[in-house]
């Protein structure tokens, strides 16, 4: 607010959005808001409008008149917020039109991607500093979950701080308690935990197939349970989403795909089947447990496979380059793009007909894609589902004169015009179905109206998509002129190995409390133990401590039945009664109990069994 540049650190859950949503309200002018994920995006400016806050957002699979018209919008018509990718940025549309616009905030969130040492490395955020060309006065907000020290000074380098500013809040989760179990027999492992802890729960897994094998192990087990990974049609995603969210669904079983940006505070449990491929991904995958600040668990299975199967992953992750070229030319031949071609262009893609069309390996192929991504040849995007969306383009009395000579269209242009407000000024979300209930006609016939519509130049109809894409970042070029940076090729090696032997070090040391390993290697290093963790518990039981914390905690109810106590009244009396019972002790009883919700404070502080 005070105009100063600034880093936040704020867990999952911790409140980022609400970092820089207020003060661009409180402020004249529109945030620009960049971000990588399209859901992210989506999921905001759908709650802001809900809120009628104007707000919009561009990202692939727009075509260049919806693009058009939201930069106009952002400059004259009132918008608030405007979030972006950061390949976006780069644009000559976009920057000749930001000169334009009056921008109270630039907020960048997953701010880590700009990072080298960061584990999922972006090179398009480090184009941000050259907006900062064109609006050179105005603050900028870097947000993010995780970030090691030496992320967070790369992070202020890289978008070019003016002072270093930054807000962290402790990596901490108090009512988080983490656990790390070795198990040959993972699902009978995961049954068991999930029986006995009661609530909401994710399930993180590696394989799409395996999202559907264990739901369905779950359900046999009486367990309501589903399964989500990206490669699920836009809508199923979208249905199963909604039934976890609303409690309909208790447990989802899912790849990495699921969870971000999902505002569920009541998730109690979060078990990894899996390793993940980072301590920054772990932490911000259990993080989505406990955000309504009650007890929840965070649960870590492992084998001696999986460690093999970690250090299997990264060896696939950084492939020869010889099918880094081939993949490169057969997506190019795949596209029908010619050499010198392509800049911008945005395609539909399906990896396994890809992999099946030239005999590659979906994984490899993965892999390979990502390495163009980080040497800005291209742009991957997920599966998001885009619904149907249009515009008409004629003016009222145009249109009028077309519904009198063309009586077939007429039914669908009244209809149209009834169903959706502002469609004769923007770009309008339509459901095609929903149009042809009104008409009590099919939809294709709805379809082959707006068909007809668009060709004769009287509607914009974009018709909908829920693929993933890949846009070209760069004209292609010939193979034998693909420059992949080795230097960043090996340093990216060498980050992904030191994120690789973390995770290890983290599953193998069983002597330092799981909330202080975590901490520690964000570089926080005044957190005390948790005293709930798996390590926790075991040195409790180890030195007799947890049977007398069992005698207190028993002791406190039996007093707090007889009457409610204020908690320096119930110490006094225990200490009186039970000389050898320490405050330290009792203390420690009264968390665990209060976390428990075995009893509870009163509304004048006192304490009472629930």
């Amino acid at each position: 607010m005070t105009g100063h540049d600034t880093l936040a650190l704020l867990p999952t859950g911790g409140g980022k959005s609400i970092c820089f949503q207020v003060p661009a309200l409180a402020t004249e002018g529109i945030c620009i808001v960049i971000s990588p994920l399209i859901a992210l995006m989506k999921d905001q400016v759908y709650n802001l409008k809900k809120r009628n806050i104007k707000a919009a957002a561009i990202f692939s699979g727009m075509t260049k008149k919806e693009i058009d018209r939201i930069l106009d919008n952002c400059i004259y018509g009132n918008v608030k917020f405007l979030y972006i990718s950061p390949e976006r940025l780069q644009t000559e549309i976009f920057q000749l039109r930001l000169a334009k616009m009056k921008v109270n905030l630039i907020a960048i969130d997953e701010a880590h991607c700009i990072s080298q040492w960061g584990y999922d490395f972006r090179p398009s955020y480090l184009k941000i500093e050259e907006i900062r060309n064109i609006i050179s006065d105005v603050p900028l907000l870097a947000l993010t979950a995780t970030a090691t020290d030496r992320v967070k000074i790369d992070i202020q380098d890289k978008l070019g701080f003016k002072a270093k500013t930054v807000f962290q809040k402790s990596f901490k989760r108090n009512n988080l308690s983490y656990s790390v179990f070795y198990e040959d027999n993972k699902l009978a492992k995961l049954l068991q935990i999930l029986k006995n802890v009661k609530g909401t729960g994710i399930v993180y897994v590696r394989s799409r197939k395996k999202t559907k094998q264990i739901a369905e192990i779950l359900r046999k087990n009486r367990i309501s349970a589903d399964y989500y990974h990206a490669g699920l049609e836009g809508k199923t995603r979208a249905k199963k989403q909604e039934a976890w969210i609303n409690n309909r669904i208790r447990v989802m079983v899912c790849t990495n795909a699921f969870g971000m940006g999902i505002d569920k505070p009541d998730v109690r449990i979060v078990v990894h089947i899996d390793l993940p491929e980072s301590l920054e991904a772990y932490y911000q995958e259990a993080g989505r447990a406990g955000r309504d600040l009650k007890k929840s668990y965070a649960v870590l299975l492992y084998n001696k496979a999986d460690h093999l199967d970690l250090e299997k992953r990264f060896s696939d992750s950084f492939p020869a380059y010889e099918l880094i070229q081939k993949t490169y030319q057969s997506l190019g031949n795949y596209f029908k793009v010619a050499i010198g071609a392509g800049e911008g262009q945005g395609f539909c893609f399906d990896l396994r007909a890809f992999c099946q069309t030239y005999q590659l390996k979906p994984i490899a192929t993965f892999n390979v894609l990502k390495i163009l991504q980080e040497n800005n040849y291209l742009l991957t995007n997920d599966a998001v589902h885009l619904p149907a969306r249009l515009m008409v383009i004629v003016d009222k009395t145009e249109l009028y004169k077309i519904e009198v000579a063309n009586r077939r269209l007429e039914p669908y242009i009244k209809t149209i015009l009834r169903t959706y407000g502002g469609i004769l000024d923007d770009y309008v979300a339509i459901d095609e179905r929903e149009i042809a209930r009104n008409l009590k006609v099919k939809s294709e016939y709805v379809k082959n109206a707006l068909t007809f519509m668009q060709k004769n130049k009287i509607v914009d109809y974009i018709p909908q998509t829920d693929q993933p894409s890949i846009t070209f970042t760069s004209a292609r070029v010939a193979t034998d002129r693909l420059h992949i940076n080795k230097q960043l090729f090996n340093f990216r090696k060498e980050v992904r190995q030191k994120n690789i032997d973390a995770v290890i070090q983290y599953t193998s040391e069983n002597n330092v409390c799981r909330s202080e390993q975590l901490v520690r290697y964000f570089g926080e290093f005044n957190s005390t133990s948790c005293g709930v963790c798996d390590v926790c518990i075991r040195k409790r039981k180890a030195n007799g401590k947890e049977q007398l914390l069992d005698k207190i905690s028993h002791a406190i109810q039996q007093e707090l039945q007889k009457q409610v106590l204020e908690p320096e009244q119930l110490i006094t009396q225990l200490t009186q009664q039970q000389q050898r019972f320490k405050k330290q002790e009792i203390l420690e009883a009264l968390r665990w109990l209060l976390e428990e919700e075995k009893i509870k404070r009163t509304a004048d502080n006192k304490l009472e069994v629930v």
